[in-house]
């Protein structure tokens, strides 16, 4: 630290230059604030050619920014948040900065009772800095917030976040070895590291000059940091991955593993374990209800091919492809989504209100062909053998929503992943899913066990239709909850008209004439015009079970803080799997007698439309979707994240071994 000082009295001693702003500071607000809520401020750092800022740890010289708010009573402005910095070496001192325009984040509390246009003020104080001279700088920050009123600047505000280091959820443990300090960081294998570096938050523990190293060892990155002072109780740190992107990390001591590889050796191998591992889920999938409509249509489609090997294979075999495809193609459209700037996770095409209609429609032709009111064109069957590959391609659109176990680890472990690692899991997560009907095509004992075809299979086709008018009365239900009344009705009217079309032409079918094809036309148009005229996301309705309040990360902090434990879970209208563990465990009576007597806290964090805040909080905990359960016991660090699939039992037995 007197070290840091010293240079920086001669940087500011060095012989005067006339001097216009090298940095010139902009606070921007997200959004309107909400009574009682947050907003997301911005101190954008306009930073001309030659100069740069600094982080807050700013290295070898220089010095962070201090920023004193000026805020009307009951408004709090909680830390500054960077950017992940880069390095800069002058005179042989190492230097964290940013030499290019950059944005420091604060999120503002708003006292319940706010109204009206709040001004916000700041003076804020910070060093400019060129290879040769370094001038401290200053400057009032004023922003005039409305409150309730406003169009939120998602965009430009979701670019800056990601630029901030991502928060590491596993433990990362650190040991010192002689003159170096041996961090061990659990990371996949396969997250691509071009440049790894460790930006210690705290002066003293590291040499900021000396050279860092880095090893591989399965699931864990080693880094070795030259050793600077005395060995710290714990190592908060951004790891920088190479390309603008970084991780958090709050190290504790602990034993950290020795050997390793290179960076870039084993990445096959994480690989593999990942596929394995969508693959494992999609298998489980099988078993979740929000796929038990397309599979009674599959069974339905094995039955119809009795003994018959060479059909049997070709079903199952397009029904895989299907799958495969759809999985892959609705991963590559998450990427791509996320790549533009939106934060989106799995089964992201669930939170639009047209996707959702464009499956009612589907739906509904479905029920209506069960019920065998009118019959798919022959050409129309014979494009695609036995309709599986659509079969398969409808299973991967309507999976989406579920989440079981080794999904949610595999999906979110390939947001982390190249694309064509990710691409690569998410297509497994179909082959997964359609592997039970390949084993069945392909081994004849597993084949010969499935029923002869007769005249069961009529009165089985129509009852499989129970389950898909369900998904059509709850496709519509989402329609309400994304869209509103006016989505319901467009949705009602929409599945009427398709309704009577396929009514109609069943009937002239019955009469000899294929009118399949007329029909097909007719339904699309009225798809169309549907999908023309839904408007778009509202806010979803309120949180699915009573009692339970609004997910606010600071809202269960503070339950936390008071010495009482808190249940958050997060969940969506679109997500069956959810919904099954609300009804059979969350809303039960005994568990909610249980959480009132251990003064349990249940919060609900709402997914329906896509809410950008959870899906920041779900890739944090390196989930790309729902549900996700957390338990939250005061006196422990991190929460403890319970299996998707819950039981009343695992609720009632942490509320009461807390009383």
């Amino acid at each position: 630290m007197v070290r840091r000082v010293l240079i920086l009295l001669a940087l500011l001693l060095a012989p005067a230059v006339a001097h216009a702003r090298g940095i010139d500071p902009q606070l921007v607000a997200e959004g309107p604030a909400a009574a009682g809520g947050e907003v997301e401020l911005a101190i954008v750092m306009h930073t001309k050619p030659g100069w740069h800022g600094y982080w807050l740890n700013p290295g070898d010289a220089g010095l962070p920014m201090k920023v004193e708010w000026t805020l009307p009573p009951g408004w709090t402005a909680g830390p500054l948040r960077y950017p992940v910095p880069t390095r800069l070496t002058i005179a042989g001192l190492m230097n964290y900065v940013y030499e290019q325009d950059y944005a420091i984040l604060v999120r503002l509390k708003a006292p319940p009772g706010a109204a009206g246009t709040i001004p916000i003020r700041a003076q804020a104080n910070w060093l400019a800095c060129t290879d040769k001279v370094c001038v401290p700088e200053s400057g009032e920050l004023s922003l005039d917030l409305p409150v309730g009123i406003g169009t939120p600047n998602r965009t430009r505000f979701d670019e800056w976040r990601r630029a901030l280091p991502t928060p590491l959820a596993s433990v990362a443990h650190f040991e010192i070895a002689g003159n170096r300090i041996r961090v061990g960081i659990p990371l996949p294998s396969d997250v691509k590291v071009e440049d790894a570096y460790v930006f210690p938050e705290a002066d003293g523990p590291v040499d900021y000059a000396g050279k860092q190293s880095f090893t591989r060892k399965g699931e864990l990155l080693i880094a070795e940091l030259p050793r600077g002072g005395a060995a710290p109780a714990r190592l908060p740190a951004v790891l920088a991955l190479g390309d603008g992107r970084g991780l958090h990390i709050d190290a504790v001591p602990g034993p950290v593993p020795s050997g390793g590889s290179p960076i870039g050796g084993g990445g096959a191998l994480a690989l593999l374990w990942a596929v394995l591992g969508a693959i494992a889920g999609g298998i489980l999938l099988n078993l979740m209800p929000c796929v038990f409509p397309i599979l009674t249509l599959k069974a339905l489609h094995l039955a119809k091919s009795g003994g018959d090997e060479t059909e049997a294979r070709r079903d199952a075999l397009a029904y895989a492809a299907g799958a495969v495809i759809g999985t892959g193609a609705l991963g590559l459209a998450l990427l791509a989504l996320r790549a533009g700037g939106s934060a989106a996770g799995w089964a992201f095409q669930l939170q639009d209100p047209r996707t959702v209609l464009v499956l009612v429609l589907l739906a509904t032709a479905i029920t209506l062909n069960l019920l065998r009111i009118f019959e798919v064109p022959v050409l129309v069957r014979s494009a695609v053998p036995n309709d599986s590959f659509a079969t398969g391609a409808l299973a991967a659109f309507v999976a989406t929503p579920c989440s079981g176990p080794f999904l949610g680890a595999a999906l979110g472990t390939a947001l982390l992943l190249p694309a064509a690692g990710a691409i690569a899991v998410f297509a497994s997560l179909g082959l997964g899913l359609a592997l039970p009907f390949v084993a069945v095509a392909f081994i004849p004992a597993l084949r010969r066990m499935l029923p002869r075809p007769g005249p069961w299979m009529v009165r089985l086709q129509r009852f499989l239709a129970i389950p898909m008018a369900a998904t059509v009365v709850a496709g519509l239900w989402l329609l309400w909850r994304l869209g509103g009344a006016q989505a319901l009705q467009i949705g009602l009217a929409a599945s009427a008209l398709v309704g009577l079309q396929l009514v109609g032409a069943g009937v002239l079918q019955r009469k000899g004439k294929q009118t399949g094809y007329v029909a097909a036309l007719a339904a699309f148009v009225v798809a169309v015009a549907g999908v023309w005229a839904m408007p778009g996301r509202s806010a979803a309705a309120a949180h699915a079970v009573s009692g339970a309040a609004p997910w606010d990360e600071v809202a269960v902090s503070a339950q936390v803080a008071q010495g009482h434990p808190a249940f958050v879970y997060f969940t969506a209208d679109w997500c069956l799997t959810c919904k099954v563990n609300e009804a059979a465990a969350i809303n039960r009576s005994e568990v909610r007698e249980a959480f009132k007597a251990a003064d349990v806290k249940l919060f609900a964090g709402d997914w329906t439309t896509g809410d950008p805040k959870i899906t920041r909080f779900l890739e944090d905990r390196g989930r790309a979707g729902v549900p996700l359960y957390l338990w939250y016991s005061p006196g422990k660090a991190e929460p403890e994240e319970l299996p998707q699939v819950l039981t009343p039992a695992m609720l009632t037995s942490r509320a009461r071994a807390k009383r």
